[in-house]
């Protein structure tokens, strides 16, 4: 072999071992929260939808290979009583496969049409986001609930934007920092991500953990006071008001069937 030969061979190499480590590599993930409404007066709604998310849907996902998996139920929040169902995936080709799984899955289909075959409703309607992970946090944190406890408080928050590229700014500056000070604050970050299809575009959506109310409260305090958290809104094109149009948060517990506590 001549010496041109072995180095074309060697690039070829090199270049084929690069473009593996790049498939290989870990992405960002992707993310769905639904969201089944239900009505104050019907609380056998909240029984019912919950046995079977918790019976019927998280075991059928697990063996579809989706995950983690969160369950939630409203503490303070809009539009409540409803129960929130954060799925996981590592890709949108997980994605789909998963699905897949679960439309071939007997038992789980099985469940589904007593669940919906019911002389009542389950439910009053289902809404569904399906989100892309940050780049700064590019898959869940299940997290772990603190020793003694059996669950932590969760704080699910949205931030919308007038435009694309206002939010883009905003996902930028939890890279630059935010996210970091957060941690360092108190707030356990579990999941950040932009909605890409679903209501209310452009928003991003994160949920946080806490080990309590009054842990939540004295890491917002915290967090405000921050010396690096003031230096990094004070950077230009990084204030509320050029970035955020309108932010609402959502005060969770976990319900049953949820692997994130």
């Amino acid at each position: 072999m001549t010496r041109r030969h072995v180095l074309t061979a060697a690039a070829a190499s090199a270049t084929a071992a690069a473009l593996s480590s790049a498939q290989n590599a870990p992405g960002r993930g992707f993310f769905e929260l639904r969201r089944y409404l239900m009505r104050n007066s019907r609380t056998n709604m909240v029984r019912r939808t919950g046995d079977f998310i918790a019976k019927s849907y998280v075991p059928a996902a697990k063996r579809a290979g989706i995950g983690p998996i969160g369950v939630f139920s409203a503490s303070i929040a809009p539009d409540s009583p409803f129960l929130l169902v954060l799925s996981g995936y590592p890709s949108l080709g997980a994605m789909q496969a998963s699905l897949e799984k679960l439309e071939a899955d007997a038992e789980y289909q099985k469940a589904l049409e007593e669940f919906c075959s019911g002389p009542d409703l389950a439910y009053i309607r289902a809404e569904s986001t399906l989100f892309r992970c940050f780049p700064s946090m590019p898959a869940i944190e299940p997290g772990a609930p603190p020793e003694g406890r059996g669950s932590r408080v969760f704080e699910l928050r949205m931030y919308e934007s007038d435009n694309e590229l206002t939010l883009r700014r905003k996902i930028k500056m939890f890279g630059d920092g935010e996210i970091a000070i957060f941690r360092r604050c108190g707030i356990q970050p579990v999941c950040f991500g932009e909605a890409l299809a679903g209501a209310r575009l452009p928003q991003l959506t994160y949920m946080a953990a806490y080990e309590s109310m009054a842990a939540r409260e004295k890491a917002w305090q915290a967090f405000g006071a921050d010396p690096e958290w003031q230096k990094l809104r004070a950077q230009p094109g990084y204030s509320d008001a050029e970035i955020v149009s309108s932010i609402s948060n959502a005060i969770l517990r976990p319900a049953a069937g949820s692997e994130i506590r």
